[in-house]
C-alpha cells in the first residue's frame, strides 16, 4: 500500500500539484470505471468533500468513467490521470440539474480552479449527431450566390458536414465569472457543443491543451473566451468543426451558466505557439458583441485546412482595436455545407447584424510576417456607417490556389451574420486582396501570386474601393492568370 501511495504522489508532482495537497480519488466515493455506469453522484461527492475541506485535488484515475454534469469550486484541481477518461453520458436526460440543461463540467464564481493531467475528457459528441446526414442550406441564404440553390451542394452522403444535431448537452466545459483559472496539458475530445468556454473570467492560463473534435459537428467551437481579460493561451492544438478559438465581447443576460449581464471590455489576451484547424474560422474575434475587444496579440501560429483563417467581425456596438498578428502561416480551402467563411485566409468586416445600435468599429490592426495560401483572397469589408481604419500588412504573402470546389462554392463573399440577406452570401469577383470602405490601409512588402486558377471571377491583385489613404510600398503584385482584362491594381 505504501508503494502505491508513493507512486500516486509522484504522478501528482509531475503535473505540478503539491505533494501535500489533499487528494480525493473518485473511486473512494463510489465511481466505477466500466465505461457504462453514470458516475455523476460519486464524482460530485468527491468535489463536494474537497470543497468542504478547503480544497485540494480531485483525482480521476486510470479507466473510463462516464458522467453527467459535475461542478468544480474554488481551490480545486481536477486531475485527469494519464490513462484516465472522463466521458460524457450519451443520454441527454443525464445533463439536467434543477431543471437546467448543462454540459459535462461547470464552475461559477470561483477562484483558483484548474483542470490538469495527461488524460482525456471525452464529450461523446457523436452520440448527439445524425452521423449519416448533413444540414441543408436555407434557400433564402443561397439566393444571391453565384450557384443559387446549388451553392455548396452535396449530391449524396454528408459531404464535409455539418452533421444534423440531435438534442444534446450545453457547453462541455465552462468557467463563469472565475479568477485564476488554469487548464493544462489535458486532451479534450469529441465535444457535442462549445468545448471549453470561459465567460467573464480574469487571469486565465490555457496551456498545452489538445482539443480534437469531430470536424463534421456544428457549433463545437474549441476555445471560447467571452468578455474575459488577462488571458494567456499557449502551446495548444485545436481541431474543430466550428471556430477553433473565438474571442468575443458578448453581454447576454440569460439564466444559464456563463451568461450573466457582462458589461466590461474583453482585453489583454495573448495567443501563441498554437496549431488550429477549423471548418469555420480558425481564429475569430467578434460577432454580436456589446462590449469592446482590445489589446490582443497572436503569434507563432499555424492554421491548416480551414475554411477561414483569421476573422475580425463587428456586427453590434462592440469595437475591435489594438491587435497584432505575427509569424503566422495560414492555409485555407473551400468546403461544402453550411460552414462560416468561403476559403479566405483573412476576413475583416464591419456590417450591421443588429438594429438600433451604434455599430462598433475596427482599427489599429497589424499583420506582420504572415504567409497566406488560400482558395479565396483576403477580404476587408467596411460600410458607410462603420469603416475599417488603420490596418497594416507588412512582409506578407498571399497565394491563391486552384480548387476542385470552385464550381460549387467559389466566386462568393460570405459576410454572415447580417440583417440584409443580399449582403449575407453573394456572388462577387475575387481579387487576391479586396477592401471597401477603409481608411489608412498600408501594404508594405506584400507579395501576391496565383496558382493555375481558371475561373474568370478571379481578377485583380489588389482591388480597393471607397478608401482614404492606401500606401503600397515594396510590393510584388500580379493579377489572376486568366483575367486578361483585369488590372493588377
Amino acid at each position: 500500500m505504501q508503494t502505491l501511495k508513493t507512486a500516486f504522489f509522484f504522478v501528482l508532482a509531475s503535473w505540478g500539484a503539491s505533494v501535500s495537497a489533499r487528494v480525493y480519488n473518485i473511486r473512494d466515493f463510489g465511481a466505477v470505471a466500466d465505461g457504462k455506469t453514470v458516475n455523476t453522484v460519486a464524482i460530485q461527492r468527491a468535489n463536494d468533500n474537497c470543497r468542504n475541506s478547503g480544497g485540494g485535488v480531485v483525482l480521476i484515475p486510470a479507466g473510463t468513467f462516464v458522467s453527467g454534469p459535475i461542478q468544480l469550486f474554488s481551490n480545486i484541481e481536477l486531475l485527469i490521470e494519464t490513462g484516465a477518461t472522463l466521458k460524457g453520458s450519451g443520454n441527454v436526460s443525464d445533463y439536467f440539474i434543477a431543471g437546467k440543461k448543462l454540459g459535462l463540467i461547470y464552475t461559477e464564481n470561483s477562484t483558483n480552479v484548474s483542470i490538469t493531467g495527461g488524460g482525456n475528457i471525452d464529450g461523446n459528441g457523436d452520440a448527439f449527431m445524425e452521423l449519416d446526414r448533413s444540414k441543408v442550406f436555407d434557400t433564402a441564404a443561397t439566393k444571391y450566390t453565384r450557384q443559387g440553390i446549388h451553392f455548396r451542394e452535396v449530391l449524396s452522403g454528408p459531404g464535409d458536414g455539418p452533421l444534423v444535431p440531435k438534442d444534446g448537452p450545453f457547453q462541455m466545459i465552462i468557467f463563469s465569472n472565475c479568477k485564476e483559472v488554469t487548464v493544462r496539458e489535458v486532451l479534450i475530445s469529441n465535444s457535442p457543443f462549445w468545448t471549453l468556454h470561459l465567460a467573464d473570467c480574469d487571469g486565465a492560463i490555457i496551456t498545452g491543451v489538445r482539443i480534437w473534435n469531430n470536424l463534421m459537428i456544428p457549433n463545437n467551437d474549441g476555445l471560447d473566451l467571452t468578455s474575459c481579460s488577462n488571458v494567456q493561451v499557449s502551446d495548444c492544438d485545436i481541431r474543430t468543426g466550428d471556430d477553433a478559438i473565438a474571442i468575443t465581447g458578448y453581454a447576454y443576460n440569460f439564466d444559464l451558466p456563463g451568461y450573466k449581464n457582462i458589461t466590461h471590455s474583453s482585453e489583454n489576451i495573448t495567443v501563441t505557439n498554437c496549431y488550429f484547424v477549423s471548418r469555420s474560422s480558425a481564429i475569430r474575434v467578434g460577432g454580436w458583441d456589446q462590449n469592446d475587444m482590445l489589446n490582443y496579440t497572436f503569434s507563432n501560429i499555424i492554421i491548416s485546412n480551414s475554411n477561414r483563417g483569421i476573422d475580425l467581425c463587428v456586427r453590434d456596438q462592440g469595437s475591435i482595436r489594438n491587435m497584432i498578428f505575427s509569424n503566422i502561416i495560414i492555409h485555407t480551402r473551400l468546403f461544402t455545407g453550411d460552414w462560416g467563411g468561403n476559403g479566405e485566409p483573412i476576413h475583416i468586416s464591419a456590417i450591421r447584424g443588429k438594429e438600433n445600435v451604434k455599430l462598433g468599429k475596427i482599427g489599429n490592426i497589424r499583420f506582420n510576417d504572415v504567409i497566406c495560401n488560400g482558395e479565396s483572397g483576403v477580404l476587408m469589408y467596411g460600410t458607410d456607417e462603420s469603416g475599417i481604419e488603420d490596418v497594416t500588412f507588412h512582409n506578407c504573402s498571399i497565394h491563391i490556389n486552384d480548387s476542385e470546389l470552385n464550381s460549387t462554392c467559389g466566386g462568393n463573399f460570405d459576410l454572415r451574420p447580417v440583417i440584409d440577406h443580399r449582403s449575407s452570401i453573394f456572388a462577387h469577383d475575387v481579387p487576391a486582396f479586396y477592401a471597401c470602405d477603409v481608411g489608412n490601409i498600408k501594404l508594405y512588402d506584400v507579395n501576391i501570386s496565383w496558382g493555375d486558377v481558371k475561373e474568370l471571377y478571379f481578377t485583380n491583385a489588389v482591388d480597393i474601393t471607397h478608401f482614404d489613404s492606401v500606401p503600397l510600398d515594396g510590393c510584388t503584385l500580379d493579377r489572376a492568370p486568366h483575367s486578361a482584362k483585369s488590372a493588377v491594381i
